[in-house]
C-alpha cells in the first residue's frame, strides 16, 4: 500500500484515538456526543465512499484537523477550553472565543470541499469561471446558516441543557458572529489555499483545464 493510501487510515486511526480521549472525562457527555455527532456523519460518509472517490490529500487532513477542534470544544465545552481561556488572558478577552475559532475552520474546511466537489463534478472542471468562488461561498454560508438552526432547534428541545452546546456564553449576536466567521473562513481558504488545493488535486490524479480558479 503506498503512502498516499495509508495517509488516510492513518488520519482515521487518530481521529478514533481521539474520540476516545476526549470521551473520556468529558466535562458534559452529552455535549460531547453532540459536537462529536458531526465526526461520526462524517466517517460513515468518507469511509464507504474512499475507494471509488477518495479525496485530495490536503483535504483529507484539514476535516481531520477539523475533527480535533470538535473533539477538544466536546470534551471541555467551548467556552472552558484552555485555549480560549489563555487567549483571554492574552487579549483581553471578555469570553471565551474558541468557538470563534471553531467557526472560521466551519468556513475554511467547507469551502475547499466545496471546491474539491465542485471541480469534480460539474461543468467547473472543464471551464474557467469566476463564479467559482461565488458558489463555494454561498455553499459555505449556507451550510453555516443550517449549523445555527441546528443549535436553535436543539436550544428549544433541550432548553438549559442545550447552553454548553449553544457556547453563546450571554452573547445575544452568537449566530451572528459564528456566520461572519464562517464567511471569513470560506473567503480565506480560497484566496490562500487554492494552489495547494490544485496541486493536491494533481496529486491525486484529478486532470483540469483550469489554469486558476
Amino acid at each position: 500500500m503506498s503512502v498516499s493510501r495509508r495517509e488516510p487510515l492513518l488520519l482515521l486511526a487518530i481521529v478514533a484515538i481521539g474520540l476516545v480521549i476526549t470521551h473520556t472525562n468529558a466535562y458534559d457527555p452529552a455535549t460531547w456526543w453532540m459536537e462529536t455527532s458531526f465526526i461520526f456523519i462524517g466517517v460513515a460518509i468518507l469511509v464507504p465512499t474512499a475507494n471509488r472517490f477518495p479525496l485530495s490529500p490536503m483535504l483529507y487532513r484539514m476535516i481531520a484537523v477539523h475533527c480535533i477542534i470538535l473533539m477538544v470544544g466536546g470534551h471541555y465545552t467551548y467556552e472552558r477550553v484552555p485555549l480560549g481561556e489563555w487567549m483571554k488572558e492574552w487579549f483581553g478577552f471578555t469570553r471565551n472565543h474558541y468557538d470563534r475559532i471553531g467557526h472560521l475552520v466551519q468556513g475554511i474546511v467547507p469551502a475547499i470541499l466545496s471546491r474539491e466537489l465542485l471541480l469534480r463534478t460539474s461543468p467547473f472542471g472543464q471551464i474557467r469561471s469566476k463564479w467559482l468562488p461565488v458558489c463555494v461561498t454561498a455553499i459555505c454560508l449556507a451550510f453555516s446558516a443550517f449549523f445555527e438552526m441546528i443549535e436553535w432547534w436543539s436550544a428549544i428541545a433541550g432548553g438549559a441543557a442545550a447552553n454548553n452546546f449553544l457556547g453563546s456564553q450571554g452573547d445575544i449576536w452568537d449566530a451572528q458572529w459564528d456566520m461572519l466567521c464562517a464567511l471569513v473562513g470560506a473567503i480565506l481558504a480560497q484566496l490562500t489555499l487554492w494552489k495547494w488545493h490544485d496541486r493536491s488535486l494533481t496529486a491525486l490524479g484529478v486532470r483540469r483545464n483550469l489554469k486558476n480558479a
